[in-house]
């Protein structure tokens, strides 16, 4: 069985600067998302218990073939990857992801993580699930495989559900599924060796939808400061005290 997991590049959010409210992502390096770690994480774990391969895919920039190398060096067995510079809403790299991942053979397990690092839209997976035709399950914090089947609980906002759902499927998971591996110099060096397609996106011979969703403005929150000036504890009292924060007897 081979279990593809659906991964994305991201800037790195650590390094993004707020100029006038907006996010500057000049020279930010791209990066995989946390969540998507997870997922990956999930499927090392099933790989170690199963006869499977682990294959990674992912949409990104001309720098794509690069960030994807620390998902090698994670566990995936090879990568298979679309370079497309340019955003893309979540309609789009479904349509593509989709279209990548028939070209798998075997696949018996989609794995997402429950949302981006960057827009965290969660909608990508079910997008993907409902173009394959396939059932899909999100919100889940784990999983175990027998035989044509997944063991699944996912965690709702008042209980956990378990479930059986039949393979193949698309399986969301959450980020408290498990603790992402760091790999090491060795995995690193070895990631370079591991197969790889990068393919444009004309090549995957699927008609690209006109964006369904427009971003109109990505703005961080407007802050104020009081810029109260205390130089002693009094001082700190006092002002406290003024502001409704006293916590008098």
């Amino acid at each position: 069985m081979n279990i593809v997991v659906a991964m994305k590049e991201i800037p790195d959010i650590q390094q993004i600067r707020i100029r006038n409210r907006k996010p500057v992502t000049d020279d930010v390096p791209r990066t995989l998302g946390n969540i998507d770690k997870n997922a990956l994480e999930a499927a090392v774990q099933i790989k170690e218990k199963t006869d499977s391969q682990v294959i990674v895919v992912g949409v990104g920039s001309s720098e794509v073939e690069d960030t994807f190398k620390e998902a090698l060096a994670a566990g995936g067995d090879e990568a298979r990857l679309v370079v497309w510079d340019g955003e893309l809403e979540s309609s789009q790299s479904a349509q593509l992801l989709a279209a990548l991942i028939t070209k798998i053979d075997s696949v018996g397990l989609i794995l997402f993580g429950e949302g981006s690092g960057d827009n965290y839209s969660s909608q990508v997976g079910s997008r993907v699930a409902q173009i394959l035709g396939l059932p899909q399950v999100g919100y889940v914090n784990r999983i175990e495989i027998e035989g044509s089947t997944a063991r699944v609980t996912r965690s709702l906002e008042d209980c956990e559900q378990d479930l059986e759902v039949a393979l193949p499927a698309v399986i969301m998971v959450s980020s408290d599924i498990n603790t992402a591996r760091i790999p090491s110099v060795t995995q690193i060096l070895k990631a370079g060796k591991k197969p790889k397609e990068v393919l444009a996106a004309n090549e995957l011979g699927v008609a690209i939808p006109a964006a369904q969703v427009e971003t109109i403005s990505n703005l961080a929150p407007e802050m104020e400061r009081r810029q109260i000036s205390v130089k002693t504890i009094s001082d700190l009292v006092k002002a406290l005290a003024d502001e409704g924060f006293g916590g008098g007897r």
